[in-house]
């Protein structure tokens, strides 16, 4: 399994827009992608379960893969993120 901590920089959080950006980059691999807020784990392929989870800005979220393309899926989740602006 590999993972990455990073901090919400989005003003308004991760809301909707950001939080669909997320979900598109971790849906493109077949491992599974898990987006960790306050204890609580929600698959990050879905956007329900990542708009479930209320993360304000300058939240501490941990984005963790797990299969057969997690190196490739977590690094290019979070340069994704980071471009959008999303997470520092």
């Amino acid at each position: 399994m590999k993972q990455v901590s990073v901090l919400v920089i989005d003003p308004v959080g991760l809301h909707a827009r950001p939080a669909t950006v997320a979900v598109n980059a971790a849906s493109k691999f077949k491992s599974e992608v898990k987006v960790t807020y306050k204890g609580r784990s929600v698959n990050m392929k879905s956007i329900m379960g990542v708009m479930s989870l209320g993360i304000p800005t300058q939240s501490e979220v941990v984005i963790s893969c797990e299969g057969e393309d997690e190196d490739t899926a977590v690094t290019t989740i979070e340069e994704v993120l980071r471009t959008q602006k999303v997470i520092a």
